[in-house]
């Protein structure tokens, strides 16, 4: 990712809905790509191009300089200068000031009940935890100004300061061996790495040191360290940015490993997640960013590491998470127009899993069908399918079968649909364990 400082110091980016259009340019579709450029468009001001895939919202973004305000401001109506008393410098001293220490958790959360897409509902939540706690730190690239290339961080540094939302260098192995650091030192860290495939750089510092501090120490020593990935496909973007990478951490004991299916669980997840004494890998489904959901910023009630039965069923169960959890709940929707039954369960914690509600499930229904983006070989699917065997042999009428992507490489942008499992390969899945 280019360095968006560059040598004109940091930038602030505000954020302008663009809902009726600014120029006179028609909007045009645009591809999700790992670069953020920033082009001088006259003297004195600076103009950043963000491209990201599939958004619901037009975005421009007007960068200004964070140089201090001049001590004199223009009066409207004329070209008279007014310098700025002493008592207005000293409300925006204490203005600023404010704005940078914790808020209480009620006024951070604002209403109780509200629609927000999933970027904006992690937002609020990772808010929420910096407030709450003032060991919290976010640390990532272009996560400070620029809010992260989701946009997940906006407006995050500015509230809260450049020591708590730290801008790092382009080095995955060094962001988490800083968090690593810090974790010991008594600090919260939250990593975020860019995309999916950029946390393989940083593999060995989490497999090899973060998952087992804990236990080399006997229990004396915590790693409250939580690493944001996004996750899956569904984007259209290019080599290393659509990946489903669960099973490598899942595999790793001295890991928890969660992915959030709706804003309303991001948002509660992402602050559980920090307020784990345990490392906790955070998979974000980037198919999911977008679209809104109502988000409960006051009640919870399901624990973090808990599966949980989104849509009923008779016929057929199939579990499913992060996103491919909505595709799921579209082939049930497809299926009772068939006349079929199917109860669709959100695994939500890939490690632990929760297999309570999976097994009453299938015991009900008499079949199991575990859908993925990632390849099935040695897979998450593959786990719940043996367990569910093992823990429910007796009630299956049929064998528990698998829908995941291929054992390939993810393959190019244009090819995406083709590997990435959808409703019709799960209700061809649905079909066959009805058949025997």
């Amino acid at each position: 990712m280019s360095d968006p400082r560059g040598e004109t110091g940091y930038v602030e980016a505000e954020l302008i809905d663009d809902e009726t259009q600014q120029h006179d340019e028609p909007a045009t579709e645009t591809q999700a790509i790992d670069v953020v450029e920033i082009v001088e468009s006259e003297p004195g001001s600076l103009v950043l191009e963000e491209h990201v895939a599939e958004q619901e919202w037009t975005r421009e973004f007007a960068i200004e300089d964070s140089a201090p305000a001049m001590p004199e401001t223009e009066l409207a109506g004329s070209g008279e200068l007014a310098s700025v008393s002493d008592e207005q410098e000293a409300e925006s001293a204490a203005a600023e000031t404010t704005s940078q220490q914790a808020v209480p958790a009620a006024e951070a959360a604002g209403p109780r009940l509200q629609s927000l897409p999933m970027v904006k509902a992690l937002n609020a939540g990772l808010r929420r935890a910096l407030a709450d706690d003032p060991k919290v730190l976010l640390m990532g690239e272009d996560i400070g100004p620029l809010g992260g290339v989701f946009r997940v961080t906006e407006g995050l540094q500015a509230e809260f300061g450049a020591k708590r939302v730290l801008d790092t260098p382009l080095a995955e192995s060094g962001i988490i061996g800083s968090a690593i650091g810090l974790a010991m030192r008594g600090y919260r860290p939250v990593v975020e790495i860019q995309f999916n495939g950029f946390v393989f750089p940083g593999f060995d510092q989490i497999t090899t040191q973060l998952a087992k501090l804990t236990n080399r120490h006997s229990g004396a020593v915590s790693m409250p360290v939580v690493i944001r990935i996004p996750h899956g496909g569904h984007i259209g973007a290019v080599e290393h940015h659509q990946e489903a990478p669960e099973a490598y951490f899942a595999h790793t004991a001295g890991l928890r490993v969660v992915a959030p299916s709706t804003p309303h669980d991001a948002y509660w997840m992402i602050q559980e997640a920090i307020a784990s004494d345990d490392p906790v890998i955070f998979f974000e489904p980037m198919s999911r960013y977008w679209p809104k959901g109502e988000v409960d910023t006051v009640e919870n009630g399901v624990p973090l590491h808990a599966s949980r039965v989104v849509r009923t069923g008779t016929d057929a169960t199939i579990v499913a998470w992060a996103g491919m959890v909505p595709v799921a709940l579209r082939a049930a929707e497809i299926a009772a127009e068939e006349g079929r039954s199917l109860e669709v369960i959100d695994l939500r914690s890939l490690s632990p899993i929760d297999y309570a509600p999976i097994v009453q499930s299938v015991q009900k229904t008499g079949r199991l069908i575990v859908a993925q983006e990632a390849p099935g070989v040695v897979s998450v699917a593959s786990e719940v399918a043996a367990v569910v065997s093992e823990k429910a042999f007796y009630s299956l009428e049929s064998p528990a079968l698998r829908v995941a992507g291929f054992d390939t490489p993810f393959p190019p942008a244009k090819l995406e649909d083709v590997y990435l499992p959808d409703a019709d390969r799960i209700l061809e899945a649905v079909d066959r364990a009805l058949a025997y």
